[in-house]
């Protein structure tokens, strides 16, 4: 009897341990978002450094602080309107030069004026100082406010020095000709940052920290690491 209660609770232990650590196949599903968001991260980031008319990205991405990169920011509206998407955003070591990341932010703004229709951009920021690394490090700042933002010089001889705390540069296709990002608030997504790393994890714990890491963004941060060293 004694050696039958001993089996069962056995068994009901295993039960419970099963029930309380995720399969992996449900971990994985958890974190589909996130790597079709880093994915697309650096497909985006692929096309921005290729395109001849990005050159600004290409001659200072070597003395950039991090890079904030958003695959796809929807605009839409009448009258009352404005735009948001998703973003990933990786860092560079000040002293190694290694690259690290990526921690997740969501992009969000409002606007008030003459709208029509949709527009789906895609947008590459330089992060470009202290100041903007400590603002993107925030649970939550304003593009413009907490940090000065300019738009990225755009052609093939692009000289500015475009003087900002992030630089930002995005391709727009419908009606809109472009994005404006001031005012935009950027806010970090702990919820898809803890989903990633498999556990509660903040910004400064990914990118300075190095207390979390995920081999599915090798690719990303390889494709950033050859561009910022490149002649």
């Amino acid at each position: 009897m004694i050696k039958s209660t001993h089996s069962m609770i056995g068994a009901l232990a295993l039960a419970f341990a099963a029930i309380a650590a995720p399969a992996p196949a449900a971990a994985a599903a958890a974190a589909a978002d996130q790597q079709a968001l880093v994915d697309a991260a650096q497909a985006t980031f692929s096309n921005f450094v290729r395109d001849p008319k990005m050159s600004w990205i290409q001659k200072n991405l070597g003395r950039a602080k991090g890079v904030l990169i958003a695959p796809q920011i929807a605009k839409a509206g009448f009258i009352l309107g404005g735009s948001g998407g998703r973003a990933v955003f990786v860092v560079r070591d000040a002293k190694t030069g290694k690259w690290t990341g990526p921690a997740f932010y969501t992009l969000a703004t409002a606007s008030i004026g003459f709208q029509a229709g949709v527009s789906v951009s895609e947008n590459v920021t330089l992060v470009m100082t202290e100041k903007g690394l400590n603002s993107m490090l925030a649970t939550t700042f304003k593009m413009g406010g907490d940090a000065s933002v300019a738009a990225g010089p755009v052609g093939a001889g692009a000289q500015s020095d475009a003087v900002a705390d992030l630089v930002t540069f995005t391709r727009a296709k419908g009606v809109y000709g472009g994005l404006n990002l001031d005012g935009t608030v950027v806010k970090t997504s702990d919820e898809w940052n803890n989903a990633y790393y498999g556990k509660p994890v903040l910004p400064p714990d990914i990118l300075v920290r190095g207390a979390a890491k995920n081999g599915h963004a090798d690719k990303l941060l390889k494709t950033v690491a050859t561009a910022a060293t490149a002649p």
